[in-house]
This record gives C-alpha cells, sequence and structure tokens, in this order.
C-alpha cells in the first residue's frame, strides 16, 4: 500500500491516520502541535452532532463513530472513552435528524431527552490515538507545514486534517472560529452530564464529569479569534450551571479553557484532488463543534479517498 502523510494532529487528523494504518498505508502524520495542545484536547467531548453540516451525511457518520466509542468504552482507562447517563434538556426526538431513531437507551420525558452516550477524556484518547498509529508501524512528527506541497514531496497521497489551519493553507475563506470557553472545577460529586441550550440567548449550559475534573460551558462565538479566557465569562458559566446544581457554586476552580471550533460555511468537507507531479490530496476538515462526533466517520469516508 503507499504511504500516506495526514497534515493535522488533532482528533480528526489522528483517527484518520488510524483508519489508514488499519487498511495496511503507511502513515505519518505531520502535526504542528503536540496533541495535547490542540483544539480537540480543549473538548468537552460529548457525542452529540452539534454545529455540524451537512445535515444529509451527518448522521451517518455520527452513527458510525458512536458505535467504535460504545467498544472503545470497554476499556475506559486505556482509551479514554466511558459511557455516561445525562439529560439533554429541552431536546426533542421530533426535532432531531433520522440518526436519532436509531439511538439506543433514549428516554423522553417533560424535562428532555436522557441518554447513556459516550463521553471522552481528550487527552486520554489522543494519547490512546497516537500509540495506535505508532503500534501501526506509523509516525507522529512535529511539522509546520506551509504548503502540502512539502507533504507531496515526500508521499503520493496527502491528507488535509488542519481544520481551522485549513483557511490559510487550502486556503478556504468559508473557515471560520466558533470559540468556546470553559470551566474546569472540583467535582463535588455529580456523576451525570447535561445540556441545555438557550436559543434566545445563543448560550449553552452544559457539565460533564470527567476523570479528576468537573467540565462546565459554554459558549459558541463565531469569528472570535480569542484564545485568552474571559474573566467575565468565565462567572458566567459557573452561574448558569449552578442555577442546575447548586453545589457548583461552591466547587473550587482548577482551570479554564478556551478552544476555537474549525467551523466551514459549507460544511465539512471530505473530498480529493490533484497535486501537482500527479499526487492526490484528500480533504478532511470542517467539522465544528462535533469533530469528536463524526471522527470516525469522516475518517472512513476519507479513507475511502485514497487510492
Amino acid at each position: 500500500m503507499s504511504e500516506v502523510i495526514v497534515v493535522g494532529g488533532g482528533v480528526s487528523g489522528l483517527t484518520t491516520a488510524v483508519v489508514l494504518a488499519g487498511r495496511g498505508h503507511r502513515v505519518r502524520v505531520w502535526s504542528r502541535q503536540p496533541a495535547a495542545a490542540t483544539t480537540s484536547a480543549v473538548a468537552g467531548a460529548l457525542w452529540w452532532p452539534y454545529r455540524v453540516e451537512p445535515q444529509d451525511r451527518v448522521g451517518d457518520w455520527s452513527l458510525a463513530s458512536l458505535r467504535w466509542y460504545e467498544e472503545l468504552a470497554a476499556h475506559p482507562q486505556a482509551t479514554g472513552v466511558r459511557l455516561v447517563s445525562g439529560v439533554h434538556r429541552g431536546e426533542r426526538l421530533a426535532a432531531l435528524g433520522a440518526w436519532a431513531g436509531r439511538l439506543k437507551d433514549v428516554v423522553e420525558s417533560a424535562e428532555g431527552l436522557r441518554c447513556r452516550l459516550p463521553l471522552i477524556d481528550m487527552p486520554v484518547h489522543l494519547d490512546w490515538l497516537e500509540e495506535r498509529v505508532r503500534a501501526a508501524g506509523g509516525s507522529v512528527e512535529r511539522r509546520t507545514v506551509t504548503s502540502f506541497d512539502e507533504a507531496a514531496a515526500e508521499a503520493a497521497t496527502v491528507v488535509n486534517c488542519t481544520g481551522l489551519g485549513a483557511r490559510e493553507l487550502v486556503p478556504d475563506t468559508g473557515m471560520r472560529p466558533v470559540r468556546g470557553q470553559l470551566v474546569m472545577v472540583e467535582n463535588p460529586g455529580i456523576e451525570e452530564w447535561f445540556t441545555e441550550a438557550d436559543p434566545a440567548a445563543g448560550a449553552t449550559t452544559y457539565f460533564f464529569p470527567q476523570p479528576g475534573r468537573l467540565v462546565l460551558g459554554g459558549t459558541a462565538g463565531t469569528d472570535d479569534w480569542s484564545t485568552v479566557p474571559d474573566p467575565r465569562t468565565a462567572e458566567e458559566i459557573v452561574a448558569r450551571c449552578a442555577r442546575v446544581r447548586p453545589e457548583i457554586a461552591r466547587a473550587r476552580i482548577i482551570g479554564h479553557r478556551v478552544g476555537l471550533r474549525p467551523a466551514r460555511d459549507a460544511g465539512v468537507r471530505i473530498e480529493a484532488e490533484p497535486l501537482p507531479g500527479g499526487g492526490r490530496l484528500v480533504h478532511n476538515y470542517g467539522h465544528g463543534g462535533a469533530g469528536v462526533t463524526v471522527a470516525l466517520g469522516c475518517a472512513e469516508a476519507a479513507a475511502r479517498l485514497v487510492v
């Protein structure tokens, strides 16, 4: 099989590399940053199709990833994946896509949807993905790419999983950041996740119990490039979460995080194009707020374009 260079070392790039390695390709991942410094590492990482298009493809991508995460949840300490119960307050099955009808363990009530879903500890999961790439004979390298031609000079096929970096590299001016700010607190004993969207305010309230911390959110600021946590926003996040679970107000804050979701006006792009010299460039980017949710489904779709 051919050698493939995957540009981008977040969850999309690493998952794509794992899929390609599993198909016998020799895979090299080029990433400007270590996985722990990518946007993927900041994600609250509850499986759920959120802020991602196109709707007619997202369902299949998401469900493929769901089945994979359900298998990985058998080994949570190694993979970072657990199945955790919680509530999507205000959600209704009828308002979701056809994919929702294929979910298991969903109960609809006046409050919303109670589900048992994958919740992923991203630092652990990203480390596991890197280990899978290396175990298959691949490599993960720190490389700053200014042109896909650099990768094409070393491999016949290049896969673009650069997220927001695609704005300059492709270039694709339809790529834009959707800023998400999180607050990490000591968990006061909360075992279930919770989400609630406020369409009027454009805000989302959620908390996710991750190992060693409770992750509080969130925000969705389109075209906001700031990666510096805003103190007032942090206070508002804590206050919203505490209205749902009052004990959160007394929880000690242990950190703040900001991530820029890689949204694309036209939705996720998975397609191939020729490179000068006979090479092939496969795109897999623009996953918005659902990179974790669609990771495997999109990786498999991109892998089918690699020859």
